[in-house]
């Protein structure tokens, strides 16, 4: 068989038989793995030798934007183990997807809540990891309610 048909249908796809939510909890999962890693690379990450490992005080701003922290890094990594972690079944991806997005929306209010320039703001978050929150909150919510639906 020649034409781009050919090469899909000569391998087989990995996520054949994986059920949606389990695939959307490991994608997640890589996906805070692959943005926890970047907090640590300079140039992606601007303002490397103001990194700290807590607090306000960080100037560190992966991709110039949203302020970022040793402590803010390594909550992305975990994070992304337990979404990998989790993913290996359906209930413990769903759980994932849903209580994470619970879990983001809570920092979305932390950040509302917090004055950014106050030891009280540990992480840290600024004003786009607010609305970066809310929005990751929202959508792993959905993501869980409408991959984890059993099909008739």
């Amino acid at each position: 068989m020649v034409g781009p048909m050919a090469h899909s249908r000569a391998r087989s796809n990995p996520a054949d038989g994986r059920p949606p939510v389990r695939r959307a909890a490991a994608s997640a999962g890589v996906l805070f793995l692959l943005v926890g890693a970047l907090g640590f690379v300079p140039g992606i990450t601007s303002g490397m030798d103001a990194l700290r490992f807590a607090g306000h005080g960080s100037g560190a701003y992966l991709f110039g934007v949203f302020q970022v922290s040793v402590l803010h890094n390594l909550v992305h990594l975990a994070f992304g183990v337990a979404g990998l972690v989790l993913a290996r079944t359906v209930s413990g991806a769903r759980t994932f997807l849903i209580g994470g997005g619970a879990v983001y929306l809570v920092l979305w209010l932390y950040g509302l809540a917090v004055d950014h320039d106050t030891g009280a703001n540990v992480l840290p978050v600024n004003d786009a990891d607010g609305w970066l929150h809310l929005g990751l909150g929202a959508g792993l919510i959905a993501l869980g309610i409408g991959t984890g639906r059993h099909r008739s």
